[in-house]
């Protein structure tokens, strides 16, 4: 069950593994794939066996550059949305908050080619489903 009360079903689920960082405006860093044109957090899918911490460090090091470590991850909770890029899925997906601050864009690596960040209330059409429903938890 998600954050907001319905249900998923796990087997059709994409599992993935997010990364939420804030700037000094409290903005949050979104990224965009190559191919697609929704903003999502840092993050990706799960590799068989991979638990979801270890999911999102990994990730975040390809995508960001950004060598994480445990400790500096709180779970915010998982959450389950529509996915942004693959049609008729949903993601289902635990959200870290890391507690280091960035200071402008950081270069973006691997499948991503753009990152800016979104206010805490927006609603740009540009975020993906999973974004809109995290922002308001933070």
């Amino acid at each position: 069950m998600d954050q907001k009360g319905s249900t998923l079903s796990p087997s059709s689920a994409i599992r993935i593994a997010a990364v939420v960082f804030q700037n000094e405006n409290y903005e949050v860093l979104s990224v965009r794939k190559a191919g697609t044109s929704a903003f999502m957090l840092p993050g990706g899918k799960l590799e068989l066996g991979e638990l979801p911490q270890a999911a999102a460090i990994r990730e975040v090091a390809e995508e960001l550059h950004i060598a994480l470590e445990p400790a500096s991850l709180s779970h915010l909770g998982r959450f389950q949305a529509q996915a942004a890029n693959e049609a008729g899925r949903d993601v289902d997906c635990d959200v870290f908050i890391a507690d280091i601050q960035l200071h402008g864009i950081p270069p973006v690596y691997e499948e991503i080619v753009e990152a800016a960040y979104f206010p805490l209330d927006s609603h740009s059409p540009k975020l993906a489903p999973l974004s809109l429903q995290i922002f308001p938890q933070l």
